[in-house]
C-alpha cells in the first residue's frame, strides 16, 4: 500500500463491526444495521458534516450485500458519467445476475453520488426513472440540508438519514488506529489535541496525523503536540470547506456585510470562492441575511438575493462570482432592520414557554351550527384596533418600530 495514499483511505473501515460512529443508525437494532443484515437495501440520502463516514458506509452497504458498487463526486460528473454507469449495469446483466432465492426481484447496482447537492435539477431528474425502476440505488451525500438541495420527486423516493458529528472519544479511536498504521506512537495529549481540532471531522485529524508524522516522526517514530502545532503552520494543510475556516470566514463574511463594510465582505466572499465553497451555500446565506439584517428597511434586498440565488444556481461557477458580488455590494450597503425577526423570535419564545394559549373566540373558525352556538367567531371584526391575542399575552408587544 502506497505510503502517499492518504491516511483515511488506508484505515478505512471495511464492515459494519470495523466502523467508529453514528450508533444512532448503525448500532443493534437501528435502521441502517437492520437494512444490512436483512438485505433489504433502498435509496437514501445522507446529510452531515464531513469527514463523518459517508462514503465508508456506503461501501459498506455495497459490499455487505454483495451489491454492484459505483462512486461519482457530483462536483466533476454529470450525466454523462451515470449514462455510463446504467449502461454498464444493463450490458452485464447485474440486475439479474444478482438475484437470490428469498428474494422476488433482482437487486440493483449501488450508485453513491458525493455532494448531491452540487447536481442541479436538470441532473437530478436524469437519475430518477433508473432509481425508480430499480436499475440504481441511490446513496447520495450531502452537508447541507436536502430539503433545500434535493428536488421533490428524488426526495420522496429516498429515506433521508442524519449523521453526526464525531464525539471526541471516537476522533481518538480512530486517531489512535491511524498512528499504528503508520506505525508511530503518539501521546495521550497528542491524541486529545487532534480529537479536539477536527471539530468532529475525523479526515481532519488524520490529515494533520499523517503530515505531522511525514515531517518530525522520520527519527523519533512519534508525534508530539508540538509536532501537531508545527504542521498546522506548514502549507500542507489547505482551506477545508468542512473545518473551522469554513464558519470563521462565513462568519466574517456576514458580520462585514452587517456593519456596511463593503470591502470586508467582498474579501471574504473572494475568500470562500477561491477555497472552493459551494456558491450556492453563499448565496443561501444572502436570502437568509436579507430578511434578518435588512428586512422592512429595504424589503427588495430579499428580492435581489433571491434572484442571485436563482441566477447562481442556474448559471455557476466561474460566471456566478459577478452575481455574488453584486448582490454582496448591494446587502452590505442597505439599510439594516433586523425588527421583524427579533419579533417574531419573541412570540416563540412565548410559544415554548406557555404552550397552546386558548385562542379568543372571536377568532376562531365556525364552520358548524354548534361551534356558532358556542360563541365561536361572535363579535369578530375584519378591522378593529382590539388586542387578538390570547388572554394570558393581552398588551404583549413583540413588534416594536
Amino acid at each position: 500500500m502506497s505510503s502517499n495514499q492518504p491516511l483515511a483511505d488506508r484505515i478505512r473501515p471495511k464492515t459494519l463491526d470495523e466502523f467508529i460512529g453514528q450508533k444512532h443508525l448503525v448500532g443493534p437494532g437501528k435502521p441502517l444495521y437492520l437494512a444490512i443484515q436483512q438485505n433489504r437495501i433502498y435509496s437514501m440520502l445522507f446529510w452531515g458534516p464531513p469527514g463523518v463516514g459517508k462514503t465508508t458506509l456506503a461501501r459498506i452497504i455495497a459490499s455487505q450485500t454483495n451489491r454492484p458498487y459505483f462512486e461519482l463526486s457530483a462536483v466533476s460528473a454529470g450525466k454523462a458519467e451515470i449514462r455510463a454507469i446504467v449502461e454498464q449495469v444493463q450490458a452485464e446483466g447485474k440486475r439479474d445476475l444478482f438475484t437470490t432465492e428469498a428474494e422476488s426481484g433482482p437487486r440493483s447496482a449501488v450508485l453513491f453520488l458525493d455532494e448531491i447537492h452540487r447536481f442541479n435539477k436538470a441532473q437530478q431528474d436524469f437519475l430518477l426513472p433508473y432509481v425508480e425502476d430499480g436499475t440504481l440505488i441511490l446513496i447520495g451525500a450531502t452537508t447541507e440540508n436536502p430539503s433545500f438541495e434535493v428536488n421533490s420527486a428524488l426526495l420522496s423516493r429516498s429515506r433521508v438519514f442524519v449523521l453526526e458529528a464525531l464525539t471526541v472519544d471516537e476522533i481518538g479511536q480512530i486517531v489512535r488506529q491511524g498512528a499504528a498504521e503508520l506505525g508511530i506512537t503518539i501521546a495521550d495529549e497528542a491524541v486529545t489535541f487532534l480529537a479536539e481540532f477536527a471539530n468532529g471531522d475525523a479526515r481532519q485529524s488524520l490529515n494533520l496525523l499523517q503530515t505531522s508524522s511525514e515531517l518530525y516522526a522520520q527519527e523519533s517514530h512519534s508525534v508530539s503536540v508540538d509536532d501537531l502545532k508545527n504542521a498546522l503552520q506548514s502549507k500542507f494543510l489547505r482551506y477545508d470547506k468542512g473545518a473551522e475556516e469554513h464558519y470563521d470566514t462565513v462568519s466574517a463574511y456576514i458580520k462585514s456585510m452587517r456593519a456596511s463594510n463593503v470591502d470586508a465582505a467582498l474579501y471574504y466572499l473572494a475568500r470562500m470562492v477561491n477555497g472552493g465553497e459551494d456558491p450556492k451555500f453563499i448565496a443561501r446565506r444572502m436570502v437568509i441575511f436579507a430578511s434578518e439584517d435588512v428586512g422592512n428597511a429595504q424589503p427588495t434586498a430579499l428580492v435581489v438575493a433571491n434572484e442571485v440565488f436563482r441566477a447562481v444556481e442556474t448559471i455557476g461557477l466561474p460566471e456566478c462570482q459577478f452575481n455574488l458580488a453584486q448582490g454582496t455590494v448591494y446587502l452590505a450597503l442597505a439599510p439594516k432592520d433586523r425588527t421583524s425577526g427579533d419579533a417574531y423570535f419573541a412570540a416563540l419564545d412565548d410559544v415554548n414557554k406557555l404552550g397552546n394559549l386558548p385562542i379568543p373566540l372571536n377568532l376562531r373558525n365556525a364552520p358548524t351550527k354548534l361551534m356558532k352556538e358556542l360563541g365561536y367567531s361572535k363579535g369578530y371584526e375584519q378591522y378593529t384596533d382590539a388586542d387578538l391575542l390570547p388572554e394570558k399575552l393581552k398588551g404583549r408587544k413583540y413588534y416594536r418600530k
